[in-house]
């Protein structure tokens, strides 16, 4: 038996996809537990008897991680890094330090945004596997722009002095040892990160608590059903844009039927309602189960819905709001699995005609088809668990088919 100590971020899209793995683990028979600035949200995704070791850190859109929702690109990404994943990594250092004193790890598997996790753990020199659950920093986003990377490496440097190893050498976002990203080369592109560590294992998707109470008999098998959602973490931007979806949804109402996720309450309940024919607005969904029973999925283009859906063979309608969102939908438009639109300026005839191209035009689904396949192929949580295994026995990692 191994022990594994998985370092997370309190985003729900970034436990997920590490839930999978550490069940697979647990399945073989080894030990995993975790550690996060938010327990409980660890607990509420991976059950409630899970490990947590509890750490400082800010959490995301209060105090200073409230950002500006105007703001985006390169502003956007600065932000991002000075008021939350920085200070996340100073101040859940000394409690993944303390994490690993306690449970005794032989891997630490870090996520590519719990910056604390790789830096500890070679500062203490325990082996470590990144968690990438975006595949966004697997090609040269900053190419472009080389102040912005610049800048990012300086800060990078500073978190190492700070709360690493100041000998070190390897950037935190990338294990020299190992790197799980949950993608493949046939999403992320020809230009796909390589290298000897890095391994394309695909998307994570696993059983996991979902609401109760969907109204799955709402459902009409003889209609296209169409989900829109803007993740978790956008409930501050969506009023306008989800407003849009409805209104797109209302005029398709003999043709298609639409459940749109509100968790805000920005559009009010739907369900019984007369003028909603055919739109059902709920605060939350059982997502996989429903990925299984719908034919478009228009999105924000977050890496963990848009791998979900093409999991299931789903094309994509992505606005992209900002972080890697734009990335992740430039993948998906060059996949040939979807269509991308404008966020903050899109129409609901724009919405309409776009979720009727996805739904109607047979080469959307086509790609989407193949990138699914892809992603199957690559394991998912098997393979990356098998990984982690030769991890920690000190075994290479062996290629891939």
């Amino acid at each position: 038996m191994s022990r594994f100590l998985f370092v997370v971020p309190p985003l729900v899209g970034h436990i997920n996809p590490a839930v999978g793995v550490a069940a697979e683990l647990a399945a073989r028979g080894h030990e995993s537990a975790w550690a996060c600035a938010d327990p409980g949200l660890v607990r509420r995704l991976a059950g409630e008897d899970a490990t947590v070791f509890p750490c400082a850190g800010p959490v995301p859109g209060s105090g200073d991680g409230v950002r500006p929702p105007d703001l985006r690109g390169p502003e956007a990404l600065k932000f991002l890094w000075e008021r939350f994943l920085a200070p996340l990594a100073e101040e859940m250092a000394p409690g993944v330090a303390a994490a690993v004193g306690e449970f005794g790890p032989d891997v630490v598997v870090a996520d590519q945004q719990a910056l604390a996790g790789g830096l500890v753990a070679e500062r203490l020199g325990l082996p470590w596997a990144t968690s990438a659950t975006t595949s966004a920093e697997f090609t040269d986003v900053l190419s472009g722009m080389p102040k912005v990377a610049e800048w990012l490496d300086g800060l990078l440097a500073g978190l190492r002095n700070r709360v690493g190893d100041s000998t070190g050498t390897a950037d935190p976002r990338f294990s020299p040892h190992l790197v799980l990203a949950f993608s493949t080369p046939e999403f992320v592109g020809p230009d796909a990160r390589t290298g000897d560590q890095i391994r394309y294992v695909g998307p994570s998707v696993a059983d996991r608590p979902a609401p109760s109470g969907f109204p799955w008999d709402w459902l009409d098998p003889a209609r296209a059903t169409v989900l829109v959602t803007l993740g978790t973490a956008n409930t501050d931007v969506g009023e306008r844009f989800l407003a849009e979806c409805q209104s797109a949804a209302r005029e398709r109402a003999d043709r298609m039927q639409t459940v749109i996720v509100d968790p805000a309450g920005v559009l009010g309940s739907s369900l019984g309602g007369a003028d909603d024919k055919g739109v059902l607005v709920v605060p939350s969904v059982p997502q996989l189960p429903l990925l299984e029973r719908v034919d478009a999925v228009v999105c924000h283009g977050g890496h963990n819905t848009v791998c979900e859906a093409l999991w299931h063979g789903v094309p994509l309608v992505v606005a992209p709001i900002r972080d890697d969102q734009p990335v992740i939908a430039g993948q998906v438009v060059a996949a040939g699995a979807g269509i991308r639109v404008r966020f903050g300026r899109v129409t609901a005839p724009k919405l309409g005609a776009a979720i009727g191209a996805v739904l109607h035009e047979p080469d959307y689904r086509l790609a989407a088809s193949r990138i699914r396949t892809a992603f199957r192929a690559a394991g998912g949580a098997s393979m990356a668990a098998t990984h982690l295994e030769q991890l920690a026995i000190g075994a290479p990692a062996k290629e891939t088919a």
